[in-house]
């Protein structure tokens, strides 16, 4: 499999559009599905499906998530997933909160007892 990085930077709107709808074509063709089933499938329009694959612009983000539910690929929806952030404050305090070593217990009541 071939991997590169594109320059999404680099790409204007229209590119980016022509390849978000060339990757949902891929994908359709990948699980062998016509048009007109991944369209009933996801509840969008065969002409707003045709009109994405071609590259249009006038895309939905709502129609969008429909189509990547409908091909199985929500799983590529982790890249927006915010990761809880600590503060270096706040990593150091519980730091401290860990034990470092253990002690002796200073209650007489666990010394066994003797009669002598």
């Amino acid at each position: 499999m071939l991997m590169y990085n594109t320059n999404w930077k680099a790409l204007s709107d229209t590119a980016i559009a022509a390849k978000i709808g060339a990757f949902i074509k891929h994908r359709r063709l990948m699980e062998n599905k016509t048009q007109k089933t991944l369209a009933t499938e996801a509840g969008v329009g065969l002409r707003t499906l045709s009109n994405i694959e071609a590259g249009g612009l006038n895309m939905n983000v709502l129609t969008l998530i429909q189509l990547m539910r409908a091909l199985n690929c929500l799983n590529l929806m982790d890249i927006f997933t915010i990761e809880p952030q600590i503060s270096p404050m706040m990593l150091a305090e519980q730091e401290m909160k860990y034990r470092k070593r253990a002690r002796k217990s200073n209650k007489s009541s666990n010394k066994p007892t003797s009669d002598w």
